[in-house]
C-alpha cells in the first residue's frame, strides 16, 4: 500500500514549503520527498475528506492561514486569511461544522473561520486570551492547541498560563466559554490528544517535559488530573522540550517527542485502572524532533527533526508499542510538521 505524506517547514533557509513523498508500506520505506506547494512558512496542516488543505502560511510580515483543493492531485490555491503579525502555530478542522480553527502563539489568539466546498475562508470569531506562568517564557498567554474534544466542543492549550480551556462551538463558529482546567504551575500545556474512549485526554507539558493524565468529562466539557509522568530520563540536564504527543487508535500507546533529548518517549496506558507506564525512549536519528505522525496503518511512524533537516521512518510493533528505525536521513528541510493526506 502506498500513503501520501505531507511534510510541513519553516522557510527561514532553503525549504520552499510544503514537502510530498510516498510511503510504500509493503516495502517499509519512503520516497525522497519533492516539492508540493510553494509557500512561507507552513508549519501545521490539516485536510478534509473532500481533499481541502488547510495550512499556516505568511508573506512578508502577515501571517494567517491558506486554503488548497487537492481533489485533482495538483494543488489548486482556493483562499488565504492574512493579517499583521506573527502566522499562528496551531490550525485543526472541523468537519461537521465546517469551521477552521486556528491557534496564534505568539499573540495569545483562537481565530474560527468558517469554509465551504470551495474552500473559502470567513472569520467568524476571534477571542484573545491574558495570563502568565511562573518561567520566562510565560511572560504572557501563548495558545499553541486549537482543536475538537470528543463532543464537538473546542480545546484549548495556553502554554504561558498553564490552562487547558474548553469552548463550546456553535454551528455558525461562534465560541463560548464552558469549563477551565489549571495545570501544575510551570507544566505550560503545548499539545492534547483524546483516548478513543473519549473519557481520557493525555496532554503534553512543553517547558516541564511533562506528560499528563486526565479524565474528561463530556457532559459538562471539564478536565481533571488523574497522572503525571516524566517524558526524559531523571539524568537528562540539558535543555528539553516535550513536543508532539499522539495514540494509538486501540488507545494503548502514547508516544511524545523530546527537543534536545531527541527521542520520542513510549508509554503504555491501562484504561481499566487508569493509569500509564513508561516503556522506552527511542533515538529519533536527529535533532529538535517537533512532530511526528502515525500512518493510516499504525504499523509506521515518520519524525520530522527540525534542525537537522531530516525525517526518520520506524516500524511500529503493535503488540507492545516499541519503535525500530527503517530509514533515516531523509531529506526534509526545516522540517516541522508530519501529516498524512
Amino acid at each position: 500500500m502506498k500513503e501520501t505524506v505531507l511534510f510541513g517547514t519553516y522557510t527561514k533557509k532553503s525549504s520552499q514549503g510544503i514537502y510530498r513523498a510516498v510511503l510504500d508500506t509493503e516495502q517499509n520505506e519512503i520516497t525522497c520527498p519533492e516539492t508540493f506547494i510553494q509557500i512561507q512558512n507552513p508549519t501545521y496542516m490539516s485536510s478534509s475528506v473532500n481533499d481541502f488543505l488547510y495550512t499556516i502560511s505568511k508573506k512578508e510580515d502577515q501571517g494567517g492561514i491558506t486554503s488548497y483543493s487537492l481533489a485533482s492531485g495538483a494543488p489548486i490555491f482556493c483562499d488565504e486569511k492574512l493579517a499583521a503579525g506573527a502566522p499562528p502555530c496551531y490550525v485543526s478542522l472541523d468537519e461537521e461544522r465546517q469551521l477552521v480553527f486556528t491557534a496564534n502563539f505568539h499573540q495569545g489568539t483562537i481565530t474560527v473561520f468558517k469554509t465551504d466546498n470551495q474552500g473559502t475562508l470567513n472569520e467568524t470569531d476571534k477571542i484573545t486570551h491574558q495570563g502568565n506562568g511562573p518561567r520566562p517564557e510565560q511572560e504572557a498567554s501563548h495558545i499553541h492547541y486549537t482543536d475538537l474534544t470528543p463532543d464537538k466542543r473546542l480545546a484549548v492549550c495556553d502554554l504561558g498560563a498553564d490552562k487547558l480551556y474548553t469552548y463550546d462551538v456553535t454551528p455558525e463558529g461562534k465560541l463560548k466559554l464552558v469549563a477551565e482546567f489549571s495545570t501544575a504551575s510551570g507544566f505550560a500545556p503545548r499539545h492534547l490528544v483524546f483516548h478513543p474512549n473519549g473519557n481520557y485526554a493525555f496532554l503534553a507539558g512543553e517547558l516541564s517535559s511533562q506528560l499528563a493524565l486526565l479524565s474528561y468529562n463530556q457532559t459538562t466539557g471539564k478536565f481533571a488530573h488523574l497522572q503525571t509522568l516524566s517524558t526524559i530520563p531523571s539524568t537528562w540536564d540539558k535543555h528539553n522540550g516535550a513536543a508532539a504527543i499522539r495514540v494509538s487508535a486501540d488507545g494503548k500507546f502514547v508516544y511524545v517527542s523530546n527537543r534536545g533529548h531527541d527521542s520520542i518517549a513510549v508509554f503504555k496506558f491501562d484504561s481499566e485502572k487508569p493509569q500509564l507506564a513508561f516503556i522506552e525512549y527511542t533515538s529519533t536519528e536527529g535533532e529538535f524532533p517537533r512532530d511526528f505522525m502515525l500512518d493510516p496503518s499504525e504499523k509506521f511512524i515518520i519524525v520530522a527533526n527540525q534542525n537537522t533537516d531530516n525525517a526518520t521512518l520506524f516500524s511500529r510493533n503493535t503488540e507492545n508499542g516499541t519503535l525500530t528505525c527503517l530509514q533515516k536521513n531523509i531529506p526534509v528541510p526545516e522540517g516541522v510538521c508530519v501529516h498524512f493526506k
